[in-house]
């Protein structure tokens, strides 16, 4: 690994030079695949990638935080889930995803790839109000 916090990734040639990925690279990687899973509701951000997205500019890394060492890759991704999924069958989905993403992008495998559910979204309140009025 680099000391500029970089991959360096492994090839049978170095006659045409070298290739290093970002661990930025990973992590919107993983933040797509991971919200491309059926009953993740959201990322898990911060204040200041709340007011970019307001802006107008999509953050993919939200939510997804990648430590690289010299032996491992490790990723921990927060998201809020639906209500009414079974959250240790996504979780598993989302772990999967991430996993066969980054082997197909970056030709790497992820030492862990741990979900960490921080909330569960509900319906909306005009969709329970909905339902009051059909009962």
């Amino acid at each position: 690994m680099a000391e500029n916090n970089m991959l360096e990734m492994k090839q049978a040639t170095d006659s045409l030079g070298k290739v290093e990925i970002a661990p930025e690279v990973i992590e919107v990687i993983a933040g797509i695949a991971a919200s491309e899973v059926e009953g993740v509701a959201q990322m898990r951000g911060n204040f200041a990638s709340g007011v970019v997205e307001r802006l107008g500019k999509k953050n993919h890394g939200k939510g997804v935080k990648v430590e690289l060492s010299d032996e491992a890759i490790k990723v921990d991704v927060y998201c809020v889930m639906k209500f009414g999924v079974s959250i240790p069958k996504v979780a598993q989905e989302v772990q999967d995803n991430i996993r066969q993403a980054l082997l197909n992008m970056t030709a790497l495998e992820a030492d862990e790839v741990n979900i960490h559910v921080v909330g569960v979204q509900f319906e909306s309140a005009k969709q329970e109000v909905e339902l009051n009025e059909e009962i």
